[in-house]
């Protein structure tokens, strides 16, 4: 709990739904939040990681963080520390959305609320967690293929970059996008692989998406780093991003917001990692015992090259 709460409010605190007690009854001390991070592929994740923390020292919370290098089996183990410790919170933005049950049944019968951040987990039972924090990325994927059915025209032959393969954003920015562009049979995608929402696996991703076809017109990456990695193939193949090929991407984050400008991206839909201080509050709200909805999703928008121009002096991250 935040300084200054009495130990008999401590004592009534109740998580998960459960009727139990806060895992720090008896403790006047500060609340404590355990935060599993999915590692740091990309600059949306170092904005992110920044934001939490930043965050939680304001909102006087202690923060016990681990970074799973993209590795669930490392987030799972993290997660079982946190509930040895007896931590007040869990929250985490999972590698991937299957597989996270039992640990999560674990954390349910200690009475530690779970909070998702950023990725959704796929789950029968959503007692499991007590809210979903973070963006609509079948929306994302939507924003993006409308984007393309509206500015393009004839055939348009369309390779994909996916984030990490069963990452809640991988799937749902593939399905909005191809939800769109069903609209227009002349959209066709050519080619769909991983390129781990990394810098560099976008560009081997894409050097090898290049030699096999050569007529590629438009590039959808599900993020801006592997876009900027893309980028990167095609200057090397002697084509310019942007012209020859055009490119689509998910983030907004500075280094994608400065190739939109450059005129190498084309349009970028955001997807805004400074979730900190909802995370906090929502932190504060669960392990009190109140109410929060089961869903909440943060405000986005999308940018041209010339929306970025405007955008990229007060920008965040």
């Amino acid at each position: 709990m935040a300084t200054g709460v009495s130990v008999l409010l401590l004592a009534t605190l109740t998580a998960c739904g459960s009727g139990g007690s806060s895992a720090k009854d008896g403790d006047s001390g500060e609340l404590t939040m355990g935060f599993a991070q999915v590692g740091a592929e990309s600059g949306w994740r170092t904005a992110n990681t920044k934001s939490i923390q930043q965050s939680a020292k304001t909102a006087g919370i202690e923060l016990k963080f681990s970074d799973a290098q993209q590795k669930q089996e490392n987030q799972i183990k993290a997660i079982r520390s946190y509930i040895q410790q007896k931590v007040d919170v869990i929250a985490f933005s999972p590698v991937v959305e299957t597989g996270w049950d039992a640990v999560l049944l674990e954390a349910k019968r200690a009475r530690i609320p779970v909070i998702l951040t950023d990725r959704a987990v796929d789950s029968d039972d959503d007692t499991l967690y007590e809210t979903f924090l973070g963006s609509d990325f079948v929306e994302e994927g939507e924003k993006a293929g409308e984007w393309l059915v509206q500015n393009t025209e004839g055939p348009v032959n369309v390779v994909e970059l996916q984030g990490t393969t069963g990452a809640a954003p991988a799937i749902d920015r593939k399905k909005g996008f191809e939800e769109k562009i069903a609209a227009r049979p002349d959209i066709k995608i050519k080619a769909s692989q991983s390129g781990d929402f990394t810098r560099s696996g976008g560009k081997q991703v894409m050097e090898a998406f290049l030699r096999s076809h050569p007529d590629v017109d438009v590039v959808y990456a599900h993020n801006d780093d592997m876009g900027l990695g893309a980028i990167e193939a095609i200057k090397a193949a002697g084509k310019k991003p942007g012209k020859d090929i055009k490119i689509i991407t998910v983030d907004a984050v500075k280094d994608g917001m400065q190739a939109l400008a450059d005129g190498e991206i084309n349009y970028i839909v955001e997807c805004n990692p400074l979730l900190g201080d909802q995370l906090m509050e929502l932190a504060k709200k669960v392990v009190d015992g109140e109410k929060v909805p089961k869903r909440v999703v943060t405000e986005e928008t999308t940018f041209t090259p010339e929306e970025a121009k405007k955008a990229l002096p007060d920008r965040q991250y």
